[in-house]
């Protein structure tokens, strides 16, 4: 992949090709990591909403994981799962080198 100059750039930074973020994995962005634990998730779905990556996996309804691909580690899924009896199914944790 080439890096682009000013003059192949369009105006206004606009992103004519989309979906590109297909195209371009941002998971190696992240110092924190979301973890998923199934036994606890109502699959009420709010990690999926919220999530600004589309990194939520869901299947047949119900949340199946984290594509980390494309997880930035924000922690928005984390704050909005309400969890059951107060234990939530996603946990923040520092990323691994």
């Amino acid at each position: 992949m080439s890096l682009k100059g000013y003059k192949e750039i369009p105006d206004a930074g606009l992103i004519l090709n989309a979906p590109t973020s297909i195209q371009n994995k941002t998971g190696s962005w992240r110092s924190m990591k979301p973890i998923f634990h199934e036994e606890n998730c109502i699959n009420c779905l709010f990690c999926w909403w919220y999530c600004p990556d589309s990194a939520i996996i869901i299947e047949d309804g119900k949340m199946k994981g984290i594509n980390y691909d494309y997880c930035k580690g924000c922690g928005i899924c984390v704050h909005e799962c309400p969890g059951k009896k107060g234990n939530k199914a996603l946990e923040l944790v520092p990323e691994k080198e």
